[in-house]
């Protein structure tokens, strides 16, 4: 599978990263090893994960995902072999959240022991934190790449204002930069990508890891009706934000896409994302080896100008050229 470079890092990855999220919640840990042996036996190399997975549900504390893909890397003997991201700074607990340099350098202890590793490879500010002057989060950064706990940084959830001001603070005062930049995007959320920061990614060469890139298994086409939202925990959520005249719209010209490919939706959603100027490699979750299977075959679909089209008229905001 050929690689891409992330920003001006040098660290190279599969075209697409594998989600992280579910780990620990909505599959159990068994089932994660077999997604990752998956993920890697076929090629991909790339591990999203973060400190904050999965918080959000009941019992849960955070680090869940970290800890599985911990274990796996030690069980496996593979991490060498993998690019592992995880991320900082959002809420766990009122005791651990934002980023300060004092919790940063508290944290990563917490994500090295969990993913039983020594150095991370992409660490990520997980969303801004207004409260912290952006060059107090870099020389937190700046410690641990010098101490060798961290190869590269990046930002989650930056609005192009922060990363700028981000980006200046880095040349000014000689700290590393963020190399990589992972917002929400995917053929549905396009629009603050598109208008706010694809143009700044690709004057900076920093490379984007959007999220969501299947838009919570929408662009899969599994949720059509209300009936659908019941498939999954996720359905709810997927029902109040997707399930609308734009969103059907949508899967509409994905299945024309898909049968003029011989695809599925979600490898040509995935496509669309891969073929995007300023994006290295979309983040998507799989539940199961089929799905691992599926999504890395969109790494070597390629979408026609007919198939841009198709999918690009549906939205009111222009794809960036």
């Amino acid at each position: 599978m050929q690689t891409r470079e992330l920003g001006r890092s040098g660290l190279q990855i599969s075209p697409l990263m594998l989600g992280g999220n579910v780990f620990g919640w909505t599959i159990d840990e068994a089932t994660s090893f077999a997604v990752l042996d998956a993920f890697v036996a076929n090629g991909g190399n790339a591990i999203d994960t973060a400190d904050a997975y999965s918080v959000w549900v009941p019992g849960h504390v955070g680090g869940e995902s970290e800890t599985i893909i911990g274990k796996w890397l030690r069980r496996r003997g593979r991490r060498d072999d993998v690019i592992i991201a995880t991320k900082v700074g959002w809420e766990v607990n009122a005791d651990n959240k934002g980023l300060k340099k004092d919790y940063i350098l508290r944290a990563v202890e917490g994500s090295l022991q969990r993913l039983q590793t020594d150095y991370i490879d992409l660490y990520q500010s997980h969303k801004d934190d207004p409260t912290t002057p952006v060059e107090e989060t870099l020389e937190a950064y700046a410690q641990l790449v010098k101490e060798g706990k961290v190869r590269v940084i990046g930002a989650s959830n930056f609005t192009a204002a922060r990363l700028q001001e981000s980006l200046a603070a880095s040349t000014k005062h000689g700290f590393p930069r963020y190399e990589t930049l992972q917002n929400l995007y995917n053929l549905y959320d396009r629009a603050d990508f598109e208008q706010n920061l694809a143009t700044l990614l690709l004057q900076e060469n920093i490379g984007a890891i959007p999220y969501y890139g299947l838009a919570a298994g929408f662009l899969t086409g599994k949720y059509r009706d209300q009936v659908d939202l019941q498939k999954s925990a996720r359905g709810t959520g997927v029902g109040q934000k997707y399930l609308n005249d734009k969103g059907l719209t949508l899967l509409t010209a994905l299945d024309a896409v898909a049968d003029r490919q011989q695809a599925t939706l979600a490898q040509v959603a995935l496509a669309w994302l891969m073929q995007a100027p300023a994006v290295t490699a979309p983040i998507a979750s799989a539940t199961s080896v089929g799905q691992v299977t599926e999504l890395l075959e969109a790494t070597e679909l390629r979408l026609t100008a007919e198939d841009l089209e198709t999918l690009e008229t549906t939205q009111a905001v222009p794809a960036v050229k």
